[in-house]
Formats: C-alpha cells, structure tokens, sequence
C-alpha cells in the first residue's frame, strides 16, 4: 500500500480516485479553508492540517510515496487574470511550496492536476517554470489533458491537465497514460429529472432580476423529455449544451451569474443541485456532505474539485509501474 500525502487537498477527489485502486492510502491531508477540509473529514479517518502550507515544515509531514496536488488553478485559468506566478494574492508562487517539500521528502511519485490552460499560459513560461523545477529535483515526468468524458466515463465537459513525476526513471519509462473509454453514462446518471425537489432550485417568474425566467421559458421551449438537455445561464443569454454532456462545472454553480447549469423537468426549469454536481464530478452517492453547510459552499467545493474516475485510470497506471 502506497502512501499519499495530498496537498490542496479540497474535499479529497484526488484521495478518492487513488483510494479506490485498492494501492494508495492518504496518510496526510493539508488545505487552507476549512469548510472543503470538513467535507474531507467526513469522509477519511484522518485529521486535516488546515494551515497555510507556507507554515508546514517537511519534517511535520510523515514520510510518504505519492505527492498529490491539485494546486490552486485560479492563478493559471483562462477565467482568471491570466498573472501565473505573479498573480498578487501568491496562488501562483504556491507551486513552489510543493517543490520544497518534494526535495526535502523525495517521495517515489508526484501527481499534479490543473486546468488545461496551464500548458499555454503566459506563452508557455509557467509552465515551463514548473517542468524546470522538477528537473531540479531530478523529476521525470509525463503530462496529458484528458478529458473526463473520454477518460473517465462521466458526462461532464471537464479537460484538464494531469503531470505526473518519477523519481525513478524505470518507473518514468514504464508508466502508459490510461486509453481514452466509450462514454456509456448520460446526464441522466448524474441528475434526477424526475424527483420534486426543494423549491429554492427552481426558477420562477420574479425571482431574479431581470427577465431571466422568461429568456429560459423561450431558449428551453424545444427541449426533449427523452433526451434532456443541459442550458447554460451565461449573464445575458441561454445557451443549450449540443454535446449531451454537463459543460465543465465551475465554482460559482449555484450562484446567479455565469456559466449555471440548468435543466428543464416536468415539475419546471431548475438548477443542479449540489449532490448532482458531486455526482457529475464521479463522487459516489454514499460520498457525504455536510448538512450544515450552505449550498454555495457545496457548489464551489464539487466545481473546484476534479473527476475522481478519471483520476482513478491514471493511479491504476501509476501502481502498473511497481508491479512485475
């Protein structure tokens, strides 16, 4: 059994997709804001470490084989403002905190994921920072964006990029990356179109400003019971997704502004909930939340996280390696 000490950890998606291999376990857990820390709680026999990781010394952590980390992607994402390591609230230079972990612990493997945009930001400088570094430390490494509607069977838009790192190269040069997968899951998976749910995740004339209920009512007026479909409130417009797939969920999913999800069902036009968007994230539906945690929370927590089965496929690949 492997070892993991995850970094950013969020509510434990990474964890998650390794766990369930059966070949790594999450011995050590550190993220910065304690609600997301809370959900991990709930769902792992271990303590999370909520400090800033500026103040985690190396010695504090426990040995380990497996870094992972999904560090912060605001710095990076093409939604933000595109500053990298320069970005002022240091979202960027935190990178640079898993580096000086990485030389003081030199665990066997490191798993890093982030938005696809990392790769072209600032015309390829961050990125080209980030491979540098783990060059320093005498890390090979490997990186694709894949896709979980082809990779992790999950009807969910969502690209991003995944890095691993070896410190062995025998392990570097036997690693193969996971084979794209026939998509087989439909929204209807993930989201109940058919279950009466609590009023407040449906839009009715009057609720918000504006005449958003009646720009839905007109853009949703074709959509079919048989082949639903998932719209995207977008600020001024509704735009319906063609790929019969939920778009890349965000942070703000629940909220009132851009990028919403919504769907048309019999009892009226509504938004996700926040276990459906834990659902379109591959979390399973005995993966608890808290019940006394606001809904924007629980949305910015699934947006935030990552497609746990595609993570899966990669760390069935990473445990191939060790194995004769």
């Amino acid at each position: 059994m492997f070892k993991c000490a995850s970094f950013f950890a969020g509510v434990g998606g990474i964890d998650y997709g390794f766990e369930s291999t059966g070949d790594f376990k999450t011995i050590y857990a550190n993220e910065f804001d304690s609600y997301p820390a809370k959900t991990f709680e709930l769902n792992y026999d271990i303590k999370v470490d909520i400090r800033d990781i500026h103040e985690v010394k190396s010695e504090e952590i426990p040995d380990f084989d497996i870094m992972l980390a999904g560090f912060p992607c605001q710095a990076f994402s093409i939604a933000g403002y595109r500053k990298g390591f320069e970005d002022e609230k240091g979202r960027g230079e935190l990178f640079f905190e898993l580096t000086r972990i990485l030389e003081d612990k030199k665990p066997r493997f490191a798993f890093f994921e982030n938005v696809k945009n990392l790769v072209g930001h600032d015309n390829g400088n961050t990125f080209r920072v980030i491979c540098e570094q783990l060059d320093l430390l005498g890390y090979k490494y490997t990186y694709h964006v894949l896709n979980a509607m082809n990779y992790g069977n999950v009807a969910q838009n969502r690209e991003r990029i995944y890095i691993v790192a070896f410190r062995e190269e025998r392990d570097f040069e036997r690693f193969q990356w996971p084979l794209s997968i026939p998509l087989t899951s439909t929204v209807k998976d993930l989201i109940d179109f058919e279950t009466k749910i609590d009023e407040k995740y449906y839009y009715t004339p009057g609720k918000y400003k504006g005449e958003i209920y009646d720009a839905l009512v007109e853009a949703m007026r074709d959509d079919d019971p048989l082949h639903p479909a998932i719209y995207q409130w977008r600020r001024k417009y509704v735009r319906k997704n063609q790929s019969g797939v939920v778009p890349t969920l965000t942070a703000n999913q629940g909220e009132g502004g851009h990028n919403v999800c919504l769907i048309k069902t019999k009892h009226g036009i509504r938004k996700m909930t926040p276990r459906e968007c834990f659902n379109t994230q591959g979390f399973p539906e005995n993966y608890i939340l808290p019940s006394d945690m606001s809904d924007a929370r629980l949305y910015k927590q699934a947006g935030n996280s990552v497609c746990v089965s595609v993570i899966s496929r990669i760390a069935e690949e990473i445990a191939k390696v060790t194995k004769d």
